[in-house]
């Protein structure tokens, strides 16, 4: 970092990111938090040795961060934002990863000189297995592109756009995507019980399956198609799963149609 680190928001993914810069050995001190409330996070932070205030008047006079992150809610940005305009055009870079709100909403309340940075992170960041797509304002500069890049990849790996539009898809893959998997891991049991399996072993057995298939996804080079039809036997069990998965009335629009309401309703909530 070239200077100090306002995080502002301490709640699950404030406190992921927060905990990943701490593991990658930033310096405790040059981190300050805001966070209103008296969350786990924010007691962690302090026991971590990082400066936390209760808000943003409570800063030193005179304090310039590099990075000031937002990590609140997105229904309290609004009230939130304004308070950190006087940082705007003083070399700082704004990264929000306040879902569903714009890099204009943000310029309305900080300016329109603002370097700022729009991020859609997910929640496996709290495990350090997260992605996150970012888009840049024309503010921002090379160095505070890599800035922004570091910090988010200290939870996971880091994708970027030139079309703020994309975010609303974005959001409908990969940062609702984890409800989806949830989803199947409890399908998936419930179809085990109904099969016969006593609960807790179709529990089990739904959870360690998709978590294994997804790092065996993460970790080979082949495509999703490809470790598809590897543990495919013609004509076998998995065959005759998926001719039932495959349909046309199957998987594949459904998901269609899941990702297409996500969408609609990403860009509802950014306008």
């Amino acid at each position: 970092m070239a200077g100090p680190l306002l995080l502002v928001g301490c709640g699950k993914m404030g406190g992921a990111l927060l905990g990943g810069w701490l593991d990658r050995g930033m310096t405790p001190g040059d981190i300050t938090v805001i966070e209103p409330g008296d969350g786990l996070a924010a007691g962690i932070a302090a026991r971590h040795g990082v400066t936390v205030h209760t808000a943003p008047g409570d800063l030193a006079r005179g304090f310039s961060p590099a990075v000031v992150l937002f990590a609140v809610k997105p229904q309290t940005v609004d009230q939130v934002a304004p308070a950190y305009r006087a940082f705007a055009g003083a070399g700082t870079v704004f990264l929000t990863i306040a879902a569903g709100k714009t890099v204009a909403g943000f310029e309305r309340h900080l300016g329109e000189t603002a370097a700022v940075v729009r991020a859609m992170p997910n929640t496996p960041a709290a495990v350090r297995r997260g992605i996150a797509v970012a888009f840049a304002n024309a503010n921002v500069g090379d160095d505070q592109r890599a800035q922004c890049q570091a910090l988010l990849e200290a939870v996971g790996e880091v994708a970027w756009v030139d079309d703020e539009r994309l975010l609303d898809p974005v959001t409908a893959v990969s940062g609702s995507g984890p409800a989806y998997v949830f989803l199947l891991i409890e399908c998936l049991a419930e179809a085990g019980i109904a099969a016969g399996l006593p609960e807790d072993l179709s529990s089990r057995l739904a959870r360690a399956t998709v978590a294994g298939a997804g790092e065996l996804a993460r970790l080979s080079e082949e495509p999703a198609g490809a470790l598809r039809q590897n543990v495919t036997s013609p004509g076998g069990t998995t065959a005759a799963a998926l001719e039932v998965l495959m349909a046309p009335d199957g998987l594949k629009p459904l998901m269609v149609r899941a990702v297409e309401a996500a969408t609609r309703r990403a860009r509802e909530l950014a306008s």
